[in-house]
């Protein structure tokens, strides 16, 4: 256990605790974790523990979601598994690159790429708000398979935070998937990346396994929670705190690299 005061230890936690609700909802949970990690961890430590420790929390939260998901939503799971092999290879590789990787670089990255996502469900408020009525075409899911599984699997790998975010977005895109029903594929897909990256980490031994543990409890909760909050209030709500939760954390991470 890494040298952090009780406060910040509970303070971890409870992020833990929203990030699994808002993950399991819409993804990006790791959008909030991840840079209170950085921020929570002892100063000088490099930026590979934060990584590797939120895969650790973050795979147990997703699993929660996605077994919730898969016993009430209309996944199709082999659809979801084969994507998801594909996503262990890509996040394989990114967190093979990621070790040397530095907090200065990863904040402005994790900015730019929301402002895209913020963007995108300003510009399209019918998006996934419509069940998919024809079953997705080979095209498609190989599509799917290249740009979920192994583009999206690899920018988890490298950085992570936002994955379940862009799993939703490519996914209702690609496959013309409602909302809801992307939200549950890709908790499954999710597992996958989180899988492949978390290997990785373990193997370069940048996990604090005890933190981890602690606060995978509460992430467990939250992401449980999230998918029958999810499940019960459709696609709507799923945009709402899409986007809420994109514009709260561009605001955030601006104030944090310019003003603070």
């Amino acid at each position: 256990m890494p040298d952090i005061s009780l406060t910040m230890v509970v303070v971890l936690c409870l992020t833990a605790l929203a990030a699994g609700w808002i993950d399991a909802v819409v993804g990006g949970g790791g959008l909030l974790l991840l840079p209170v990690l950085l921020l929570g961890l002892p100063a000088g430590t490099p930026a590979a523990y934060a990584l590797g420790t939120n895969k650790a929390v973050a795979i147990v939260g997703t699993s929660g979601a996605a077994v919730t998901y898969a016993r009430k939503a209309p996944v199709d799971i082999r659809l979801a598994v084969r994507i998801g092999i594909a996503a262990v290879a890509g996040s394989s590789a990114g967190a093979f690159l990621a070790a040397g990787m530095s907090t200065d670089v990863l904040k402005p990255l994790i900015m730019v790429v929301l402002l895209g996502v913020a963007a995108f469900v300003i510009l399209r408020p019918a998006f996934g708000t419509a069940p998919a009525t024809v079953p997705a075409g080979r095209r498609r899911i190989l599509a799917a398979i290249g740009l979920a599984g192994l583009g999206i699997g690899f920018y988890d790998g490298l950085i992570g935070p936002g994955t379940g975010t862009f799993l939703v977005l490519t996914l209702t895109a690609v496959l013309r998937l409602d909302l809801v029903t992307a939200s549950a594929t890709a908790k499954i897909v999710n597992c996958c990346t989180n899988a492949g990256a978390l290997a990785m980490f373990s193997w370069q031994g940048t996990v604090l396994w005890q933190l981890a543990a602690l606060m995978a409890v509460f992430n467990l909760a939250g992401g449980t929670l999230g998918a029958h909050t999810a499940l019960k209030r459709g696609s709507a709500f799923v945009r709402v705190v899409l986007l809420t939760v994109v514009l709260a954390l561009v605001a955030n991470i601006a104030y944090e690299q310019w003003l603070a």
